[in-house]
């Protein structure tokens, strides 16, 4: 199977339409369709179901589609750290580190800190990334390595070490009843009159249908919550940015925030193996 017959499928398996998926690869539909018959008779399956209104995957054609786009974007993770590689100026090639704006903050500036003094250390690049970012820049090459946060990031197929578990808490307008408490439980904050969690975008940019006011960066929610226009549930490091017009209450009932320091299992590189020993040795 060719990488070009991967994106031609996974095109049409995410628009559904033929139309729409030949003009986001740039080509006429008929050479398009033929290409996804040719791999439905090599591979023996039907991929996708076809009527005169509609196009729907088969069982196959759902696995297809995740199995190709791992593909596709491990392709695209290797021709950027090719690259990048080739550019590097010195002998070592530095390290691209992404993590969440605004998250981790004590975390990461202790392991910037403790790589550096290291006798071997290369330079660090931190990429600094919207939320749920973090996961899909280092899949698709454009980081070394990145610290996520376990459950809400996805770290299937990487390699992680556990660096810190902490709770959570809520963070509150100044001056809310629920500021004098000395923990709140999870029903409680869904529920406060006036103050909805926001809503945070999808992996493609969308946001879901919903009460909270959309936000896309901690700036932006520590700003919504001071208006008294929303609350949110963050991990109890985040207090670190609490200006004094917020404040936070823990959650007793919150699952647990585990931040983990992730790399794709097939990364031979120096600097990212001496950045996750200095991180899993903090």
């Amino acid at each position: 199977m060719e990488t070009r017959e991967l994106r031609y499928y996974v095109a049409v398996a995410e628009e559904l339409h033929f139309g729409r998926a030949a003009e986001r690869l740039g080509m006429a539909q008929p050479p398009l369709s033929r290409a996804i018959r040719q791999l439905e008779r090599r591979l023996g399956v039907t991929l996708l179901e076809r009527t005169s209104r509609a196009v729907a995957m088969t069982e196959a054609g759902e696995a297809l589609l995740h199995e190709g786009r791992a593909v596709l974007d491990a392709v695209e993770a290797a021709e950027r750290r090719t690259r990048r590689a080739a550019h590097a100026t010195t002998g070592t090639p530095g390290v691209v580190l992404a993590t969440k704006a605004g998250a981790s903050t004590e975390l990461l500036a202790k392991l910037l800190d403790a790589y550096a003094a290291e006798p071997d250390a290369v330079p660090v690049e931190v990429l600094l990334s919207g939320i749920g970012e973090q996961s899909r820049v280092l899949r698709d090459g454009r980081a070394d390595v990145a610290l996520l946060h376990l459950p809400f990031d996805d770290v299937a197929g990487l390699d992680v070490e556990e660096l810190r578990t902490e709770g959570q808490v809520v963070l509150l307008p100044a001056g809310h009843p629920l500021t004098t408490r000395p923990h709140v439980l999870t029903a409680e904050v869904s529920d406060l009159p006036g103050l909805p969690l926001p809503r945070w975008p999808a992996a493609d940019g969308t946001y879901a249908d919903g009460p909270g006011p959309p936000a896309h960066d901690h700036a932006q929610l520590l700003q919504l919550i001071a208006l008294g226009r929303a609350c949110a549930i963050v991990p109890e490091s985040a207090v670190t940015l609490v200006r004094g017009d917020v404040a936070a209450v823990p959650v007793l009932d919150a699952p647990a925030v585990t931040t983990v320091i992730a790399w794709p299992p097939h990364s031979r590189s120096r600097g990212v193996a001496g950045l996750v020993r200095t991180a899993t040795s903090l």
